[in-house]
């Protein structure tokens, strides 16, 4: 399992509202999280923000999580 998939699986709701924080204009529909997709998922924050993969990922690896 991947550092992403990890960190993904563990906290998403957290993550989720983070993203949402960043690009407010993120819909639930375009969050859905299923395991396993995980590129599927960054492709459509990916194409909804204009933002690298490489961006995004980065974004949520550096989420600290108490």
């Amino acid at each position: 399992m991947s550092a992403l998939q990890d960190k993904l699986k563990g906290n998403w709701n957290v993550i989720k509202g983070n993203l949402k924080q960043k690009w407010a204009d993120l819909t639930d529909d375009e969050l859905l999280y299923e395991e396993g997709k995980e590129d599927e998922l960054v492709g459509r924050i990916q194409k909804k923000t204009g933002e690298t993969k490489e961006s995004i990922n980065e974004f949520i690896e550096k989420m600290k999580f108490e």
